[in-house]
């Protein structure tokens, strides 16, 4: 987390993170979705749902009609992920920094290797 610190301003790095945790958890329910009904008891199911229905509702006028339910969420993911890779660097007037370059990447990926090793 210090050389995400120092690489990037805080506002950008909060940002991510949220723009990130969006991101996974659209993933999260797509994937969920191939095991569970969208209107499923299961607990986490709900909390995916609820999560991410309004972000489902704002993108809802640019969602083509013919994707099938379960993969509008990766469809919604996907603009999050073009934004954070390569809208935020440009803006920031940085170059396209490549793979593990996202703050909430780096720094899971970081701690998992500190946790094996």
């Amino acid at each position: 987390m210090l050389e995400t610190t120092a690489a990037f301003p805080l506002w950008v790095i909060v940002l991510d993170y949220v723009l990130g945790m969006v991101m996974w958890t659209l993933i999260g329910r797509s994937a969920m979705n191939v095991f569970l009904p969208v209107n499923s008891d299961f607990f986490f199911m709900k909390a995916f749902v609820r999560l991410t229905d309004p972000v489902l509702k704002v993108f809802k006028p640019i969602t083509p009609g013919f994707l099938l339910d379960p993969i509008v969420p990766l469809y919604v993911a996907w603009f999050f992920f073009i934004f954070r890779f390569y809208i935020m660097p440009w803006l920031l007037g940085y170059s396209v920094m490549g793979m593990l370059s996202f703050p909430l990447e780096s720094d899971i990926s970081r701690g998992l290797y500190d946790l094996i090793n």
